[in-house]
């Protein structure tokens, strides 16, 4: 057993989300969002971390690490879960972050998503786009999501990732995971073979440049349903993102061509509760309506607030009204909302209540 599994297994044990390591300093986890050091361990020396390290890893992988000084792969400990793991050189010297992946895909229901969500893995085709910043949940979102397509039809899923995270076992669909590096040469190429591989599904794990964008708008376009995500924070700045992602005189085009193939933006956020005990995922939900497409062509991005507002019938909601109703169901602290709106002015009101001294 690697000297590392001790570690990894005490972060799950406590519910914790990511092990920090580093030269110079005790190994330190993150529960519930916040950071703190782990009781009883000393300081970690570059050499010690090193020989932590290069236990868990292959002769390649740790020679691009020692080439390179970074390193992603992902680690699994049967019967705990699997680690997403980033191996880095800093100041100090070595240091290495590893993201917890629970063993068991968590259900849409499971995890109290809006029904919305659920919504969108009904659908055949299109570009549905999962962002928010690091640490927000994104991918166990992505995760529920392909979980349901697995267990209720069948088909062909075809994950792009980097590394693989969570591991699907077949249900009525068949599941093919391609890690970036170890399967394929990288998301552009692993992409165009998906088009010719007969997937139905495909998820992106990351839309990190120009030609993953651009394949993942056509691979939508073909008739394929894509999944994919953004750091981006709502879903205006998403679609302004995605479209500045090329040269201004491509832009036209790419407007089209995501007017037609766009079926939803979610956008997620992570609360800590008002318990402490844990967090509470927020969204920001858009979906295909008749007048999106016109809006995204127009560029007329600050619109879609209005298409938001008015699709709340249909399950949209605005980011801060989401927040609003988290807040009023007792589910977060005044603090944490206003911290996280975008409208501070609407929350203020709320935050000066909370630090009323009781009568």
């Amino acid at each position: 057993m690697a000297r590392l599994d001790f570690l990894l297994s005490d972060l799950e044990t406590k519910g914790g989300s990511d092990l920090h390591l580093a030269a110079g300093l005790p190994p330190r986890m993150r529960c519930h969002g916040a950071l703190a050091e782990v009781a009883g361990q000393a300081d970690l020396t570059d050499a010690s971390l090193r020989e932590l390290m290069r236990e868990i890893v292959s002769n390649s992988q740790w020679r691009e690490y020692e080439d390179t000084g970074d390193l992603d792969f992902a680690y699994g400990i049967p019967g705990v879960a699997r680690f997403r793991g980033n191996y880095l050189v800093q100041e100090r010297g070595a240091a290495a972050v590893f993201r917890i992946i629970p063993e068991e895909v968590l259900s849409l229901d499971a995890l109290k998503l809006p029904q919305a969500i659920t919504s969108l893995t009904e659908l055949q085709k299109g570009l549905v786009l999962v962002t928010g910043p690091t640490g927000s949940g994104k991918s166990t979102t992505l995760a529920a999501m392909l979980d349901r397509i697995n267990r209720t039809w069948p088909r062909h899923i075809v994950t792009i990732e980097d590394p693989v995270e969570f591991v699907h076992q077949n249900r009525k669909s068949v599941v093919s995971h391609r890690e970036a590096g170890a399967h394929t040469r990288g998301f552009g190429p692993a992409l165009r073979a998906a088009i010719r591989e007969d997937a139905d599904v495909i998820l992106v794990g990351e839309m990190r440049d120009r030609e993953t964008i651009a394949l993942a708008i056509t691979a939508a376009e073909m008739g394929l349903l894509v999944f994919g995500t953004l750091h981006t924070n709502g879903a205006a700045k998403t679609i302004d993102r995605i479209i500045d992602a090329f040269p201004a005189e491509e832009q036209n085009q790419v407007r089209i061509s995501l007017s037609e193939s766009l079926a939803g933006v979610v956008s997620q956020l992570l609360l800590p509760t008002a318990d402490g005990k844990g967090r509470c995922a927020v969204h920001e939900i858009l979906l295909r309506t008749q007048g999106l497409p016109n809006v995204i062509r127009e560029g007329n991005t600050p619109m879609l607030n209005s298409i938001i507002q008015s699709g709340r019938g249909d399950g949209m909601q605005a980011m801060d009204d989401a927040i609003m109703a988290a807040l009023k169901a007792g589910l977060v602290l005044p603090l944490d909302a206003y911290a996280k709106a975008a409208d501070k002015k609407r929350f203020e009101p709320l935050l000066q209540d909370a630090e009323k001294p009781a009568a």
